[in-house]
């Protein structure tokens, strides 16, 4: 038995849920139309409606009618659910190791020296929040 909350488990994504949210953040809204456009795989219009409806049921987008068909919008944001998803990574593929996830991360990736500070100042502040006692839990 999973003591996991049945708010989290109702958002948790397939791959295609997934791809669809991805579609929606990024534009902000869609028709069924314009998200099976965007998709750009060939997906059928009924499936993309159909995934938008377990999508609304899970609390995941709403909609409102716009002439005689529906926009879709994102109710929950992409760092929410990215958060999510990345702690079950970390925990099931990198064994609750956060150094092991940036080292697959950074590993034989090339990056300006513009990321390459932002990321040490990410760090930085993790380093800091350990200083003062305030590292998040969970």
């Amino acid at each position: 038995m999973s003591s996991q909350d049945p708010e989290s488990a109702r958002r948790r994504f397939t791959d295609r849920e997934l791809d669809i949210m991805s579609v929606l953040w990024a534009r902000g809204s869609g028709t069924v139309a314009e998200v099976r456009e965007t998709l750009g795989v060939d997906v059928g219009y009924t499936t993309v409606l159909k995934m938008l409806q377990i999508l609304e049921d899970k609390g995941a987008v709403g909609h409102k009618q716009e002439g005689r068909a529906y926009r879709y919008f994102p109710l929950v944001e992409s760092v929410s659910v990215g958060g999510r998803a990345l702690k079950r990574i970390v925990n099931k593929i990198f064994h609750g190791s956060a150094e092991m996830l940036l080292a697959t991360l950074v590993e034989d990736r090339q990056f300006t020296e513009e990321e390459i500070a932002r990321m040490r100042s990410i760090l930085d502040r993790a380093g800091q929040r350990k200083d003062e006692g305030t590292l998040p839990t969970g």
